[in-house]
């Protein structure tokens, strides 16, 4: 497991409100969250839909997913959270401030 995927957990397990257990694989990841997601569905879809909104899920995408439908909605909801919150992930150590900076020129 590298650290993308080891922060991508542990971001997931706050944002989510589980405990996700560490050292999974991204498959085992998207398993356990479907089961959870699934779980939301039947018993208490307003917290589904907090949690979409508040891992920035694009309610357009999904949609679009839903409707070009090859698995179950549990699953690719699963797979939109896990590669939306990768999205992030990619995007701060992007932006980063690095140690290439001099101390005169930060801010």
């Amino acid at each position: 497991m590298d650290e993308k995927e080891s922060t991508l957990i542990s971001e997931l397990s706050n944002k989510l409100e589980i405990d996700l257990p560490e050292k999974r694989s991204i498959e085992e990841l998207k398993l356990l969250l479907s089961g959870y997601i699934s779980h939301l569905i039947s018993n208490n879809p307003d917290k589904l839909v907090s949690i979409l909104s508040r891992v920035d899920v694009s309610e357009k995408m999904l949609k679009a997913n839903l409707q070009n439908q090859e698995e179950n909605a549990s699953s690719i909801m699963a797979q939109m959270i896990i590669d939306r919150q990768m999205e992030k992930i990619k995007t701060r150590e992007r932006y980063r401030s690095g140690d290439d900076i001099s101390e005169d020129e930060k801010w």
